[in-house]
């Protein structure tokens, strides 16, 4: 048994990996500002804190006596952070900052930190591990930074680190009243409202969907085998990669949307192709991709229609 505090507990990833947590046994809390997540995503059981990771000492209040850190909070807004970089980046890079000076100060054992696929930027697909990342937006500049920063203070510290770099990761209690991320639930949102879902450019934008199912196994290993330490691991399938249009069409057949798909000019640097190897997370964290799409996004709009749509909320600062 570890005691464990992960951050984002009420996002979409933290929730599910803390409930996973739970189940094996481990000793559970964590801290959430409710800006990328709801109250009731987190599990029973578990006690957390209504408060920023930007609070440096805080942070480190509520670590004390913790094994584990899984840092899984960010402003993870992609396409946002062209135009609101200091936001995204303050909230991406400052907030893991601060989140690896608390937990050395803490004596923590093991950090584990969810990057981003963003780090690879614009590089020729499959990406692997290996490679010399080339971000081509603030956000996935600000996830590089991150990662080169916790290797260099974890070396230098003597902490222990994992590195895990999901992608596209999609399920049930990722925020779908969010205009900025989280292309699938905003797609299945607005077509259960009967409203005509946005595409940028063609629509044919190639991405490899994670069900959230899939990547929690393999992040919860990271943080305990001794073969994780030290490591960058994509997460994610690396086959069958699906087009942007091809998803909003698979979600227009499940809502029972009649009306049209509007098509914009392209995203400002948008990378066209995300597709990363997982070659290193079978070798070592006996990783698997076993929800189906089709499936995956049908618990999705089952979860959102009992949930209830939701108008979007316009939250963030655009600079």
């Amino acid at each position: 048994m570890a005691k464990i505090f992960v951050s984002g507990i009420a996002g979409f990833l933290g929730s599910h990996l803390a409930q996973r947590l739970i189940e094996d046994g481990h000793i559970v809390t964590g801290v959430d500002n409710l800006v990328g997540g709801y109250k009731d995503n987190v599990p029973q059981g578990i006690h957390w804190y209504e408060d920023d990771c930007s609070h440096r000492d805080i942070m480190c209040e509520l670590m004390e006596g913790i094994d584990i850190v899984y840092h899984c909070a960010c402003a993870g807004h992609e396409g946002l952070s062209i135009f609101s970089p200091h936001h995204i980046t303050s909230n991406t890079f400052g907030t893991t900052i601060s989140m690896i000076s608390a937990a050395i100060a803490c004596h923590v054992k093991r950090f584990v930190l969810t990057s981003s696929a963003a780090r690879y930027g614009a590089l020729t697909p499959p990406f692997t591990e290996d490679m010399l990342p080339k971000p081509q937006d603030p956000y996935g500049i600000a996830k590089y930074a991150s990662d080169l920063a916790l290797i260099e203070l974890a070396n230098t510290h003597g902490m222990e680190y994992s590195i895990a770099v999901p992608h596209n990761i999609i399920g049930t209690r990722q925020k779908y009243d969010d205009p900025y991320r989280n292309v699938a639930s905003i797609f299945i949102n607005l077509m259960l409202q009967d409203k005509s879902p946005i595409i940028y450019g063609d629509g044919l934008q190639e991405r490899t969907f994670s069900f959230v199912s899939d990547v929690v196994d393999p992040l919860v290993k990271m943080g305990f085998l001794k073969e994780a330490n030290g490591q960058i691991i994509n997460i994610g399938p690396d086959n069958n990669p699906t087009t942007v249009l091809e998803l909003a069409q698979i979600i227009k057949r499940l809502t029972g949307f009649k009306g049209k798909i509007i098509h914009i000019p392209d995203r400002p640097r948008e990378v066209k192709r995300v597709e990363c190897s997982a070659d290193k997370a079978r070798k070592l964290l006996g990783y698997e991709a076993k929800k189906d799409l089709e499936e995956g996004l049908s618990e999705m709009v089952d979860w959102i229609k009992e949930r209830g749509v939701k108008e979007f909320e316009y939250k963030l600062p655009v600079e």
